[in-house]
């Protein structure tokens, strides 16, 4: 779909736009290199620092999704106004597509599909994120169940995007993928339509799932804190003064007990 709004005619491309696709690619590549950190991290001794960069991954993830969403209820809202007119996009995400695209400009479609694909990276990623922080404590947290559940959809929601910017970029006339029916549906509002609103209930069931680990993670944060040894270190500093026995006792190295 070119949504340069001038059929044949490559968009200008200015700073702005490539430094804000740089930026947005960046955005992706440290998520996955702070979850690459984490996955080595859990499989060794605890520490403290791990928590703080899952919890930013989470958070970092959170406010990704967010935007992505927007940008699809953006979408549906202009389709709903506007049944019949080419897909739309929000000018920062028109932005952002225009630097990517220069990947290759002689496929106007290809920046953005490289802009979703990236997009659905960073929210996977803040998934990945609670699966992670969830990682030693003993037991099945509620986090960890929904967030998995979410690694599942919006993994297999990332593949049909590879698909997608694969196709374009291997010079396809059209995205080829389960959201434009393997190609069959000819370019116009049918395709449209199909594409907008498929893109748009996946996210929604994407970010509820989201939203649900995050609350649940949120109720378990005790749990997974102690997994960090974190609270140990607390309640340790905030024990009342008792007996001199108990005093002894505070005093003792977390380590030995």
């Amino acid at each position: 779909m070119d949504h340069s709004g001038m059929p044949g005619m490559a968009p200008t491309v200015s700073t702005v736009d490539t430094v804000g696709a740089v930026l947005f690619i960046g955005w992706a590549v440290a998520m996955w290199a702070a979850v690459a950190v984490l996955a080595v991290g859990n499989r060794k001794a605890v520490k403290p620092w791990l928590y703080r960069l899952a919890v930013g991954l989470v958070g970092v993830g959170v406010v990704g999704q967010i935007g992505h969403f927007q940008e699809h209820v953006a979408q549906a809202g202009y389709w709903i106004a506007h049944p019949y007119d080419p897909a739309w996009m929000t000018p920062w995400a028109d932005s952002f597509a225009r630097g990517m695209g220069q990947v290759d400009a002689g496929k106007p479609a290809l920046g953005m599909e490289i802009l979703h694909l990236v997009g659905n990276f960073i929210f996977l990623a803040g998934l990945v994120g609670i699966v992670q922080i969830t990682h030693r404590v003993a037991g099945q947290l509620k986090a960890r169940k929904w967030a998995r559940m979410g690694v599942w959809m919006q993994g297999i929601h990332g593949l049909e995007h590879v698909v997608l910017t694969a196709s374009v970029a291997l010079g396809a006339s059209r995205a080829i993928g389960l959201s434009t029916w393997f190609g069959v549906i000819e370019p116009g509002p049918a395709l449209v339509t199909y594409r907008v609103w498929w893109h748009f209930v996946a996210n929604a069931v994407g970010t509820v799932i989201l939203g649900i680990a995050v609350y649940h993670l949120w109720k378990e944060k005790r749990a997974v804190k102690e997994s960090f040894g974190l609270l140990g270190d607390v309640e340790t500093a905030a024990a009342p003064a008792g007996s001199e026995g108990d005093s002894a006792s505070a005093l003792e190295p977390l380590g030995r007990r």
